[in-house]
């Protein structure tokens, strides 16, 4: 037999596959679907849009809350979070009496939310949010 015969019956060893792509792959879309995916409910803020028929003349004593990056102000006076729905209550005959809100230089966003459920918690229906 010749050497060339012999080369083609030995038996190549056996290759075990490799398996480092496939993972890097698992683990790849794992990565891209934990940052794409949201883990926590989204809320919503219900606000009433007011339209040309339905909208009502403004009554009573002045409502207007300032939200500032220094805090809440009432009717242009400074008052703490805590101290505002009780100050809007001596303000106000019933809790669907209208309250302004108004976001002034530079407010976050999360200021003014904040305002809004501490509002919304106590029982007031009706904010009107201006500029």
């Amino acid at each position: 037999m010749t050497t060339r015969a012999l080369a083609f019956r030995t038996p190549r060893p056996h290759r075990r596959p490799n398996l480092t792509p496939m993972i890097d792959v698992v683990f790849l879309l794992l990565v891209f679907f934990m940052l794409s995916s949201r883990f926590g409910a989204d809320q919503g803020l219900v606000l009433a849009l007011p339209t040309g028929a339905a909208s009502t003349a403004y009554d009573g004593p002045p409502r207007l809350v300032d939200v500032t990056p220094g805090g809440p102000h009432l009717n242009g006076v400074a008052i703490t979070a805590d101290a505002l729905p009780a100050a809007l209550g001596a303000l106000m005959a019933s809790p669907g009496d209208t309250v302004v809100l108004r976001a002034q230089g530079g407010a976050d966003l999360s200021a003014l939310v904040a305002v809004m459920e501490a509002l919304t918690a106590v029982g007031l229906t009706r904010l009107v949010l201006v500029q």
